[in-house]
C-alpha cells in the first residue's frame, strides 16, 4: 500500500515507480562494489509464481482462514497493531496530532476488512523450542532475548490479505481475485525465490542454497523477519535461515534518517566527494550493530585522517619506498632462516599480535561483528607504524654491519601490511588490491589462509607493471582535498 500510494503521488504507474526506483538501488550495488548474484524483484513472473505456491501449501495444510479484521494499520511500516502498540502523537512542525505506533513512530490509521489470516498464535510453542534449539539465531543476544519474550507473550493471528479495493499493486490470492497477498508474506519469500522453491530436489535443497547461512536486516523489521519468516517457513517444514544479523541504524545530526523531514544523506555525492572504498571502510568502522550511528562528514574526515592517510597510506609509503633498505633482501632472509627474528619486547610483542591477528578477526567475523574485525586490523596496523617509529630503521641504516638487524625490522613491518592488506580485502578491495600489488604479493597468494606470518618468501618488490610512485604520485591515501 505504501508503494501504491507514492507511485499514486509521483503521478506515476505503479511498475514504472518501482522500476524507477529498484534502478537506483541497482546502481548503488554496483557502484560500491557489492557482487550479487541476484538482484530480486518481487514482480518477477518466477517470484509470483513461488509466492502462490507458498499461499496454496499454507491453505492445504490448514494455517489460513478468513474472518474479519480490525485495527491500527501503518502504512508506511505495512503492519497491522493492537491498540496496545499505537499512542497519540504529535507533529511539531504542523500541530497536527494522529494516532501512531509506540514501536515505529510511524501513523496508523483504523482498518475494519475481511481478509484472510495465519494461524500465528498456532506457533508460539514451535517457535519457542526453536529458538531454545538456535539460540544464536537472532545477532546481537539482545534482540534475541526481545523476541523470545515477544513471542512468549504470546502471538496474535496474523493478517495476510488486503481487500483488492484497497491494494491492487501485489499478487493476487489465488482462486480470489478480492484479496492481495500481505505485502510481507510476499516480500519474505523472495528470500526461496532464487533458491528455485518450489523446484528443489527433496534431500538437495542445501545445493539451492537454502537455508541462508545468514540474512542480514535493518532492527526495524526484526518482527517480520524473526517472528514471521520463520513461523511460515516452520509450517511447510521449511528450514529457517540458520542466523539472522540485525543491524542498527544511521541517524544524522542524532536524528533519525526521514525523506519527510530531508534529514537524509545522498550516497552518490558521499562516493563522488570520497571514493568507494572510503566510504565502505567508514560505514564498516563505525556502523552500529546493537546502538544506532551517527553519520557526520567530520568523521569520515577523522577518520580517513587517522585510519587511512595517517595509519595505512602512511605504514605503506614507509616500507615500500624506503631508500635505505631492501624489502625483497628482507623477505627472502627472514623466510629461508638466515635472519633472526627482530629483536625486544616491542618486537616481540608485535610479532605476537601478527601471529594472533587472524584468529581474532575469524572470530569476529563468526559473532557477525566486522566492524569489531575492522578495528582488531586497524590497531595492528597503528602499532605496526608504532613499532617502526621506536625501530628507527632509518637510524639502524647509517651503522655498518647491522643489515641482519635492519631486515628483520622491515621483515616484520612489510609482514604486518601484507597481513592487514589480505584481511583488509573485504573491506577496500581496490585499495587492498593496489597495496598488495606494491608490495608484490602475487594474486594467488591473498586468501585467509595466506594472512599467516612468514607464509610467503615471494613477495617483496612490486609486481611488474606497477610502481610505488614516489612524492603523492602512487599514494595509496593522499591527502583529502578538502575537509569539509
Amino acid at each position: 500500500m505504501k508503494i501504491q500510494r507514492a507511485a499514486a503521488a509521483a503521478e506515476l504507474d505503479v511498475r514504472a515507480f518501482c522500476d524507477q526506483n529498484s534502478q537506483v538501488f541497482d546502481q548503488l550495488a554496483q557502484q560500491v562494489n557489492i557482487n550479487r548474484d541476484h538482484f530480486v524483484r518481487t514482480s518477477e513472473p518466477g517470484h509470483r509464481f513461488a509466492v502462490q505456491h507458498f499461499w496454496l501449501m499454507l491453505q492445504e495444510r490448514g494455517h489460513l482462514y478468513s474472518s474479519k479484521h480490525e485495527g491500527w494499520y501503518s502504512v508506511s511500516d505495512e503492519a497491522f497493531y493492537p491498540s496496545s502498540a499505537v499512542q497519540w502523537a504529535l507533529d511539531r512542525s504542523t500541530g497536527r496530532k494522529f494516532m501512531a505506533s509506540t514501536e515505529t513512530g510511524k501513523e496508523v490509521e483504523w482498518s475494519s476488512e475481511t481478509n484472510y489470516h495465519f494461524r500465528l498464535s498456532a506457533f508460539r510453542e514451535r517457535l519457542l523450542e526453536f529458538y531454545k534449539a538456535n539460540p544464536k539465531f537472532i545477532v546481537p543476544e539482545s534482540r534475541m532475548r526481545e523476541v523470545v519474550q515477544a513471542v512468549s507473550d504470546g502471538l496474535p493471528d496474523l493478517s495476510v490479505s488486503r481487500p483488492v479495493e484497497r491494494l491492487t499493486w501485489g499478487i493476487p490470492v489465488p482462486d480470489d481475485e478480492t484479496q492481495t497477498i500481505y505485502v510481507w508474506l510476499d516480500a519474505l519469500v523472495n528470500y526461496l525465490t532464487k533458491s528455485n522453491y518450489p523446484f528443489q530436489i527433496p534431500g538437495e535443497e542445501d545445493a539451492a542454497g537454502w537455508p541462508a547461512d545468514v540474512q542480514v536486516i535493518g532492527k526495524d523489521i526484526v518482527r517480520f523477519h524473526c517472528v514471521y519468516w520463520p513461523a511460515f517457513l516452520l509450517a511447510l517444514d521449511i528450514p529457517p535461515p540458520r542466523q539472522v544479523l540485525t543491524h542498527a541504524h544511521w541517524t544524522l545530526g542524532r536524528q533519525k534518517m526521514a525523506k519527510s523531514t530531508g534529514n537524509v544523506v545522498n550516497p552518490f555525492f558521499a562516493l563522488e566527494r570520497f571514493g568507494v572504498d572510503v566510504m565502505r571502510y567508514y560505514l564498516a568502522h563505525d556502523g552500529g550493530i546493537r546502538d544506532d550511528a551517527d553519520y557526520e562528514n567530520a568523521y569520515i574526515t577523522d577518520r580517513y585522517r587517522k585510519g587511512l592517510y595517517g595509519g595505512l597510506g602512511n605504514l605503506a609509503s614507509r616500507v615500500t619506498r624506503g631508500k635505505s633498505w631492501n624489502v625483497r633482501r628482507a623477505v627472502q632472509s627472514a623466510t629461508s632462516g638466515d635472519l633472526q627474528p627482530a629483536q625486544g619486547s616491542i618486537a616481540e610483542t608485535h610479532r605476537m599480535e601478527l601471529m594472533q591477528l587472524p584468529d581474532v578477526v575469524a572470530r569476529k567475523f563468526e559473532s557477525l561483528d566486522s566492524g569489531a574485525a575492522l578495528r582488531a586490523i586497524m590497531d595492528v596496523v597503528y602499532s605496526t607504524n608504532a613499532y617502526m617509529q621506536d625501530s628507527a630503521p632509518w637510524a639502524v641504516a647509517k651503522e655498518s654491519a647491522v643489515t641482519h638487524k635492519l631486515d628483520s625490522i622491515i621483515f616484520l613491518c612489510a609482514e604486518s601490511l601484507r597481513i592487514c592488506g589480505i584481511l583488509l580485502q573485504p573491506y577496500m578491495p581496490s585499495k587492498m588490491e593496489s597495496l598488495l600489488d606494491m608490495l608484490g604479493v602475487e594474486k594467488g597468494r591473498r586468501t585467509f589462509a595466506d594472512a599467516i606470518l612468514g607464509s610467503d618468501d615471494t613477495y617483496g618488490a612490486p609486481l611488474p607493471g606497477v610502481s610505488v610512485g614516489k612524492g603523492l604520485e602512487g599514494v595509496l591515501f593522499p591527502p583529502l582535498a578538502t575537509e569539509f
